[in-house]
């Protein structure tokens, strides 16, 4: 339960975080031009810490046109290294403000400083990683089947200008992740970040203007997503989005960028089954499950939202999860020791706690939490649901929030374990747990999810390739194919 000490506390907030801000576009910070703002609220009191622009289609179209101009001189022209000595320098310019850039956003997000700050001091070794692609983005050279003497090669070639459209559940390390992988391939971009948290993103584009980055390469646009997301979309000279948020709004983005036929990367919405079979370690499944549903509120697409737990030690798993639940420190982030803040808005707030009273009424058993904690504030208890089946709204859509469904299973063959877990139009993200390696290694072939764990904690890793089969995205991030995402491929055959 947030305590009204810990909350007057934490509005004690330092002068530099909200305050009226402005927006990047060709290397100069301007306001809308249409002069209307958005308001900037901290989730953690429901009260207005700020004010961004209300962009529009005027200012995406300024966004690209400068960033247009700096694509093609001097940005694409760059030799690879050059890039690369610029995201470092940006990685270490970072590094020296991860504890700064941490507290932004936990007032913006309402995560728990070790979360926000953990992410901020991650985020360096992220450029840094795409940093080192910058140089390694080659083609291949091939034999062709046609009789003759040929030199046959293809080359990679940056697909130009690009939409970042960035969400608010973790923007500052998403917006680093798709940043640093279209600067490596060499595109220049207009970053659009969500309207409820764009500050992080507004100082990343600060640090990046003093790191000595050419005007235009980067660009930084707020506004309402029909507003400027759409107008982005929709911009004939944007060459490619990369959209991360719910899957309605990525088929919107679809839909919209077929009349250009721009590529797209999307990263949606999940449903991630956590499947623990009889002889799994039991306490390390219970640990890893509770983590996973509600580290940063449950607001995370990959996580684990779906339990089936084999029908002998369902009922530990889930006493195990409760007691987790109920001991769960939650607060605004910045007190000492909260393990869980609150949900970012109101919006979400209605949409989480809709889902919960729906299940109810659907018949679900509410194991623990079901209701607010406090009355300042957006915070959800979290939440254990029991009794589920699956045709019910809280175990087929994304709540995005800290609720866990736990269902049983029984010694079904593997196959018809998968099947339950596949029983979604999601494909994110799946967890295993078992002693069984060839049973893992199955279960892990079987379920239709591009991101498989097996006895560990579900997360993201750079090095590693992520998305989504069905409905949860096209494409993937991270890793070498999260920078070959942001090239073109060109086949060159030459007749000797």
């Amino acid at each position: 339960m947030p305590t009204a000490e810990a909350l007057a506390q934490h509005r004690q907030r330092p002068a530099e975080i909200g305050g009226r801000r402005q927006m990047l576009i060709g290397g100069r910070w301007v306001d809308a031009l249409s002069g209307q703002t958005i308001d900037v609220e901290d989730p953690a009191t429901g009260e207005i810490i700020g004010q961004v622009p209300a962009g529009d289609a005027a200012d995406i179209d300024l966004a690209v046109r400068a960033a247009r101009a700096a694509f093609e001189d001097p940005w694409a022209q760059l030799p690879p290294m050059q890039r690369t000595r610029l995201l470092l320098k940006l990685a270490d310019a970072l590094e020296a403000k991860a504890e700064e850039i941490g507290l932004i956003e936990t007032y913006d997000v309402g995560q728990p400083l070790w979360l926000s700050g953990g992410s901020a001091k991650g985020a360096p070794d992220v450029i840094r990683y795409f940093a080192g692609w910058a140089s390694k983005l080659t083609g291949d050279t091939m034999t062709p089947l046609a009789p003759g003497n040929w030199h046959a090669y293809t080359i990679r070639e940056p697909v130009g200008v690009v939409g970042l459209i960035v969400p608010w559940n973790s923007p500052y390390s998403i917006a680093v992740t798709k940043l640093a992988s279209a600067l490596a391939a060499g595109c220049t971009v207009v970053v659009k970040p969500a309207e409820q948290t764009p500050l992080s993103t507004l100082r990343l584009g600060e640090i990046i203007q003093e790191v000595g980055f050419p005007d235009g390469v980067v660009n930084i646009v707020t506004g309402l997503g029909p507003d400027a997301g759409a107008a982005l979309v929709e911009h004939p000279d944007v060459n490619k989005i990369s959209f991360t948020g719910s899957t309605r709004t990525g088929q919107a983005i679809v839909r919209a960028a077929a009349g250009t036929m721009k590529r797209v990367t999307l990263e949606l919405g999940g449903k991630s089954p956590v499947i623990v079979l009889p002889d799994a370690d039991v306490d390390r499944a219970i640990e890893a499950t509770a983590k996973g549903i509600f580290l940063n509120t449950g607001q995370i697409c990959l996580a684990g939202s779906r339990l089936y737990a084999h029908e002998s030690i369902l009922d530990r798993m889930v006493d195990g999860i409760v007691s987790h639940a109920k001991k769960l420190r939650v607060g605004p982030g910045t007190e000492a020791g909260v393990e869980m803040g609150p949900v970012v808005s109101r919006a979400q707030f209605d949409r989480v706690t809709g889902y919960i009273e729906q299940g109810r009424k659907d018949g679900v058993e509410v194991a623990t939490g079901g209701g607010r904690l406090g009355d300042t504030g957006y915070f959800v208890e979290p939440t254990i649901l029991t009794g589920a089946t699956r045709d019910m709204s809280v175990v087929q859509d994304e709540i995005f929030g800290p609720v866990l469904c736990a269902m049983a299973i029984d010694d079904a063959a593997l196959e018809e374990i998968a099947r339950k877990a596949n029983d979604t139009t999601y494909g994110l993200g799946a967890n295993i747990w078992t002693r069984d390696i060839g049973a893992a290694h199955k279960l892990a072939k079987l379920i239709k999810a591009g991101n498989i764990k097996i006895n560990t904690a579900q997360f993201p890793e750079t090095s590693m390739p992520f998305g989504g089969y069905k409905q949860s995205g096209i494409g993937r991030e991270r890793g070498r194919e999260g920078v070959e995402i942001y090239t073109e491929v060109k086949s060159i055959v030459v007749g000797l």
